[in-house]
């Protein structure tokens, strides 16, 4: 009874919060998160806001993460109506959602993205594998005995013989960017799997907790990240869970230089650094072009053509989020989400693939139609 109660308290509330959104004079729509989809996002809004009768939406750069935290803060004026990601939304971000009385969530799939590791045309073309790129930046990488030990290279031939006795230093994004987010997971996690044991570690299952803490131990890693998950969830680890928190971790002693979510000015510093490389989507490569290089990874170089046919090892797809429940109170909500989502904008000869956005196929294309329209809402 006493949750029953909570539960209708805390839906008037949001009731009466959106109801007062417009009360409070907004009449723009806001958005926030991520710095790869703000180009596409910002193109969208000027389009919008020139060819409606709508206001042009105001976008702000906040990193997928940062966006997300925002947007998920609750309803009302003095919360953003939608916010973009350069990774889909985490299941503790879509509870912090619901828990925050943000339950209805439109999810709409924008199209893809690859992530280039990049370095001024200054300098040489890097050619990198993906283990090269775990052996350079993670904050742990297996010692001659096979324990996980700090990271000891300094330059990228320390890394691997064939590469130049360069400086190892990166500039990327910081933890709020999801672009992060799927740097850690795709290059690092992807490089941390060419190592057998890590590899091994990633494919044990959650019912055989001996076997678990063996390999665990094997590599070094202390029995008590097994325990702190196993406190905190509730439930045993997978071997899965484990490798993320090892594989995943970018090192922290210089070689990793967090740049902002401005990848524009990490394209600057490249410039003047041709010894350096900068991680950002693919959209800057390509924009800046004339100044920086991708790095072939695993052989492949970052494209148009090799992030769509999915041969491109570091690619992710890209959203946007919208809140259902200020739709109808600040004015023009669904109708962006329609000109972003429209054959205009999205399809395979639209104005963001001209921007570097790499297009849905026409069935997703044609599904993240329908959803917009119907204000399909995400479950999770």
């Amino acid at each position: 009874m006493k949750k029953q109660i909570a539960s209708v308290i805390a839906l008037a509330a949001a009731i009466g919060v959106v109801s007062n959104v417009q009360a409070q004079g907004r009449d723009t729509v806001s958005i926030v998160g991520s710095s790869t989809v703000y180009p596409f996002a910002t193109v969208v809004a000027e389009r919008f806001g020139r060819s409606t009768d709508f206001k042009t939406p105001k976008i702000e750069s906040t990193g997928s993460g940062g966006g997300l935290k925002l947007f998920c803060k609750g309803l009302g004026a003095g919360t953003p109506d939608i916010t973009n990601a350069s990774r889909r939304i985490k299941k503790s971000e879509f509870d912090d959602c619901q828990q925050n009385g943000v339950t209805d969530i439109l999810e709409v799939l924008v199209g893809y993205d690859g992530i280039a590791i990049a370095n001024s045309r200054k300098a040489d073309q890097m050619e990198l594998s993906l283990k090269d790129i775990y052996m350079a930046l993670a904050k742990d990488i297996p010692g001659p005995d096979g324990k996980l030990m700090p990271n000891p290279y300094t330059t990228w031939k320390d890394v691997n013989p064939a590469l130049p006795a360069i400086k190892i230093e990166v500039l990327g994004p910081p933890p709020t960017s999801g672009t992060r987010d799927a740097f850690a997971e795709l290059a690092l996690g992807g490089g941390a799997q060419a190592v057998p044991a890590l590899k091994t570690l990633r494919g044990m299952g959650a019912d055989d907790a001996v076997a678990l803490r063996a390999a665990m131990a094997s590599l070094g890693i202390p029995a008590g990240v097994y325990d702190s998950y196993l406190e905190k969830k509730g439930k045993a680890p997978k071997g899965k869970d484990i490798f993320k928190t090892v594989a995943y971790a970018v090192r922290e002693d210089g070689a990793y230089i967090e740049a902002g979510e401005n990848d524009n000015l990490i394209v600057q510093k490249l410039e003047a650094n041709p010894n350096a490389l900068g991680i950002f989507g693919f959209s800057f490569l390509d924009e800046n072009g004339d100044k920086v290089q991708g790095s072939l990874i695993d052989g492949v170089a970052p494209s148009f053509d090799t992030i769509a046919d999915g041969d491109y090892p570091v690619s992710r797809p890209l959203y946007f989020y919208v809140k259902a429940a200020h739709v109808g109170k600040i004015p023009g909500i669904q109708e962006y989400a329609a000109e972003f989502a429209s054959n205009k904008a999205m399809g395979e000869d639209g104005y963001l693939p001209e921007r570097g956005l790499i297009p849905l196929g026409d069935e997703e294309l044609a599904q993240a139609q329908k959803d917009v329209a119907s204000l399909k809402l995400l479950k999770m």
